[in-house]
């Protein structure tokens, strides 16, 4: 079974990476503490993988075929090339590093990919944040005036806020897992390795390891360097984060949850003016979303060519 290290590898860089983008914000405007926010992310993305997981990892077989070896090298490629951006403190897209991955030893193994499931995972790279941010804008732009016009001065407001970042915490944490567990383990149970439910319940594990043992950096990039929220547009920000991971879960298309926050926190950033948003650490992001894929790609292959010839077929 040593086999499976890399969907280890890569499930605790994916927690480490991705529990910012359900609780980063909640814990940048001090409405709970960073250790309560791991144990809440670590136990809701175990229990979303492995109830509602299965559908990404249908999607993920049916991208391209692959044998034990192949999946072993997609995979590890993705979890180094996940773990070395979150080293820096950048939110990458898991998404992406594992399609990366696949692609990449796909082409130099010789195997057939199925470029129409490319393209629509590909189309929910874009779809993803950009449904975030306009869901964000609207929420922000609509509610908000009302809430707080209505609610503003009562003295419970700000303590009701902030439960509710962290009720919508535990959901987006739970759509984490439900979405992105296929990223960890979805290659392995095409193989037919691990049954389904196996790979979900593994892959989720692996990502809470990762919440409790190093998610801490990154939260701190996308809740305090993007754009300075408040705890009500904080809580916008997070529902429309929630709700394009739970969507796409539904529908069996992996997306990217740093993709998806960040995209609700331009917009709650663009409701402020442009100048709220720090267009800078933007491009930074953008630019490891850019690099992810490619990066996982090519280390696939290389991995692939070195030391295929190592492993079983």
């Amino acid at each position: 079974m040593w086999t499976l290290f890399p969907a280890v590898l890569m499930g605790w860089a994916l927690g480490a990476n991705d529990a910012a983008n359900v609780f980063g914000l909640a814990v940048s405007v001090r409405a709970v503490r960073y250790a309560t926010a791991a144990l809440l992310t670590a136990a809701a993305a175990l229990v979303g993988a492995y109830l509602a997981g299965s559908p990404g990892m249908t999607t993920y077989s049916a991208l391209a075929h692959h044998s034990l070896s192949s999946a072993f090298f997609a995979v590890l490629a993705a979890g180094l090339t996940v773990t070395l951006m979150t080293w820096r403190g950048l939110p990458v897209s898991t998404t992406q590093a594992i399609v990366g991955g696949i692609v990449g030893v796909s082409l130099v193994a010789g195997r057939s990919v199925d470029w129409s499931v490319l393209g629509r995972i590909a189309l929910s790279w874009v779809s993803s944040p950009v449904g975030s941010l306009v869901l964000a804008f609207v929420l922000h732009r609509l509610v908000s005036p009302l809430v707080e016009r209505r609610l503003g001065g009562l003295v419970w407001y700000d303590r009701l806020t902030r439960w509710g970042l962290v009720a919508i915490g535990v959901w987006g944490a739970y759509a984490l897992g439900a979405n992105n567990v296929a990223n960890v383990t979805g290659v392995y149970a095409g193989t037919g390795l691990i049954s389904f439910s196996a790979a979900a319940l593994l892959g989720g594990a692996s990502i809470a390891l990762g919440v409790l043992t190093y998610s801490r950096p990154v939260m701190v990039t996308v809740g305090e360097k993007l754009v300075a929220l408040g705890t009500w547009p904080a809580l916008l920000a997070l529902a429309a984060q929630a709700a394009a991971l739970q969507a796409f879960a539904l529908v069996g298309v992996p997306v990217s949850s740093s993709q998806a926050v960040v995209g609700a926190v331009v917009g709650i950033g663009l409701v402020k003016g442009v100048a709220a948003v720090n267009f800078r650490q933007l491009g930074l992001i953008a630019l490891g979303w850019v690099l992810t894929p490619l990066v996982a790609g090519l280390v696939a292959a290389a991995l692939w060519w070195a030391f295929a010839r190592f492993l079983p077929s």
